[in-house]
């Protein structure tokens, strides 16, 4: 079977993903030789976005810019303009065509595009639309980032997991009406999207309008508590056309707190078209503790720890505590108590106390219920921050098996790969987390810009690692990787103004000393980070 093709000026090597042109070789990433292998197969031809998708990343979610940028890497190896394009048109709105003669390399003549319907194609081109069908086949090893006999299969199965269910919910936060409410809002819209994706054939993605192509509903909703009353307006809206399907409103005293909850779940789940068992209704109203004040206590804590400061974290650690002092069995207190220690060791504690503890209590979170993803996440941070990378993976496929909606899981479990020197297998993982939850904040635009920058395409890392700073400045890893990608794409002063806020941030930073805490446990990586970074002295 051929490997090979002339597309225009070039000939194309699938099996080693390289294009070569007299003395010129240019070697092209993976996905972008599998969009050009599709592209070639359907030579003068529109091939939509969503064949793309389906073809290059098949039961991976990803972003439009994924497609986006294999198309701009294509067009910098050839030698195109997206102006005037002499390999790869851009057809507005609907995806991409191959325009340059395509020929088997060394046939007698080329397949010169022609544009008829598909029913009055050459014969020529229908029959190399053929063969290189049965080269796709050949060669999807070649264009896929995983390979069955490793942990990554197990990423893919996790990946495909979020988008198998046949209904896709887009659920956003909450808005709080009350001035103090705004923790108990976004209690409220965790609990549901929890509950929902217990359910077999629904798939919940946050923040609707920020995706509305990839879902059927949008979910939303008000919270307001006013002496003693709580008032809860869901609204459930068909995304493609806006149009209302259901809303509820529910007014009754804040005691009945998770009452509201369940009978919430419940409507839902008679409007929603999809088939739930009786058991399936029971577990998805399940709720972590029955306990209203301990519940009060664990949402405040919550509000707290994502401030990610010294202070802020030690605050959220009193609530915590007093939500287990008010129910003993409260499963994700224990968990969200473990994450307090370990971000205790990030933020710059004793390794040995604040892990050990942190281990303890997630572990008992995990013994108490073994049924609530949060506490496997949990355990994999953990995990991930004394370097035990296969165990901190094990618990998120874990936490993925149990919601398949569970974003931060996905994020998480992609920047454990890069830890271990697999940044190309982060990639898919972290787009699969934006497109679950695109309104998450700072951190997953550092896994991935992290990600980009070890796998070698400083331009995606910069785009990244500025949307992170954007939304975080205070935060000292991400103005670590902005000084060693702007010194990556020889942009000395940039690099140079990134230490200086770092050492703004934290006027005895090293390096070396940061790195001795690090999770990664690749050395290669290791070394190319203190080489980037040896250069602003940091």
């Amino acid at each position: 079977m051929e490997h090979r093709l002339r597309i225009g000026d070039w000939r194309v090597d699938f099996e080693t993903n390289q294009l070569s042109r007299g003395d010129e070789s240019v070697r092209v990433e993976p996905k972008a030789m599998g969009v050009l292998m599709l592209l070639a197969t359907h030579v003068g031809r529109v091939v939509m976005r969503e064949q793309i998708f389906a073809a290059v990343w098949p039961g991976v979610v990803v972003g439009d810019e994924a497609l986006t940028q294999s198309i701009i890497k294509l067009r910098r190896a050839l030698g195109d303009d997206s102006r005037a394009p002499a390999y790869i048109e851009t057809i507005a709105k609907r995806g991409y065509r191959l325009i340059a003669p395509v020929v088997r390399d060394g046939a007698a003549a080329a397949v010169r595009p022609r544009f008829p319907l598909a029913s009055q194609q050459p014969r020529t081109v229908i029959a190399l639309a053929g063969v290189m069908l049965m080269i796709v086949g050949m060669l999807e090893a070649y264009v896929l980032p995983w390979t069955p006999d490793t942990d990554a299969a197990s990423d893919a199965s996790a990946s495909r997991a979020a988008t198998s269910a046949t209904i896709a919910i887009g659920i956003a936060p909450f808005e709080a009406l009350g001035g103090d409410d705004a923790y108990l809002a976004r209690g409220i819209t965790d609990d549901l999207a929890t509950d929902l994706s217990r359910v077999t054939g629904l798939r919940l993605v946050r923040a609707p309008a920020a995706s509305p192509a990839s879902v059927r509903y949008g979910l939303s909703g008000t919270v307001r508590r006013d002496a003693g009353t709580l008032r809860i307006n869901v609204f459930l809206a068909n995304a493609a056309t806006g149009e209302q399907v259901w809303a509820g409103r529910f007014e009754r005293p804040y005691g009945d707190l998770f009452a509201v909850q369940d009978e919430i779940t419940r409507q839902l789940l008679d409007v929603l078209p999809a088939k739930v068992s009786e058991a399936e209704r029971q577990r998805a109203a399940q709720r972590y503790t029955h306990n209203l004040a301990a519940y009060d206590a664990f949402q405040r804590g919550q509000a707290l720890f994502l401030v990610r400061s010294s202070e802020a974290n030690e605050n959220a650690r009193t609530l915590y505590r007093t939500a287990i002092e008010l129910d003993p069995k409260f499963a994700r207190a224990y968990a969200s108590l473990a994450m307090t220690y370990a971000m205790d060791y990030r933020l710059g504690g004793d390794a040995a106390p604040t892990l050990d503890r942190a281990f303890e209590l997630a572990e008992t979170a995990r013994l108490i219920d073994p049924d609530i993803p949060q506490v496997y996440w949990a355990l994999g941070f953990v995990h991930a921050q004394c370097r035990r990378h296969d165990q901190a993976i094990a618990a998120l496929q874990r936490a993925i098996a149990l919601d398949p909606s569970f974003a931060d899981a996905y994020a998480l479990l992609g920047g454990i790969r890069t830890y271990t020197g697999q940044p190309a297998e982060s990639i898919p993982l972290l787009r699969t987390a934006m497109r679950l939850n695109p309104d998450a904040g700072y951190l997953y635009y550092l896994l991935l810009g992290r990600a980009y920058l070890f796998e070698g395409d400083v331009d995606q890392a910069l785009i990244n690692l500025r949307q992170a700073a954007l939304r975080n400045p205070a935060d000292i890893e991400t103005h670590v990787y902005l000084a060693a990608a702007f010194t990556a794409s020889g942009e000395a002063g940039s690099a140079q103004w990134e230490a200086d806020e770092v050492r703004a941030l934290q006027p005895a930073f090293s390096a070396r000393e940061w790195l001795d805490t690090y999770p990664m446990t690749s050395p290669a990586q290791r070394e190319r980070l203190q080489a980037l970074l040896a250069g602003v002295q940091l």
